[in-house]
């Protein structure tokens, strides 16, 4: 029985997993299903989390529409994230960037990692 599950799971996994790591800022071209027609939007914003492993493996975007925070958790093996596009490297020194959310304006930014 556990061989089905993991050969199922591994059947799943994405080959080209994009690279991109906690701080940077990214660009989710995400597939959007409306009725009988598809199409693909954007979120970019700042990745403030990573969980779990394998095929459950997630991440956290947020980013700032119109004055109000927004975060969305994009699983990283679903087929409807098309791509994860990085624009910007973060210089970070935490693995999760939860305290963003109570930062505003220029403080809620992180280092360009040159």
């Amino acid at each position: 029985m556990d061989n089905k599950i993991t050969a199922f799971v591994n059947e799943q996994l994405k080959t080209e997993v994009p690279q991109f790591e906690i701080g940077d800022t990214v660009e989710v071209q995400n597939r959007i299903k409306e009725g009988s027609r598809e199409r693909i939007q954007l979120f970019a914003g700042l990745v403030i989390a990573k969980k779990n492993g394998g095929i459950s493996e997630t991440f956290t975007v947020r980013k700032i529409s119109y004055g109000v925070g927004v975060e969305k958790t994009f699983p990283l093996h679903s087929p409807n994230v098309v791509a994860v596009k990085v624009t910007r490297k973060g210089k970070v020194r935490r693995a999760k960037l939860y305290y963003v959310r109570d930062k505003i304006g220029k403080d809620a930014q992180v280092k360009e990692l040159i």
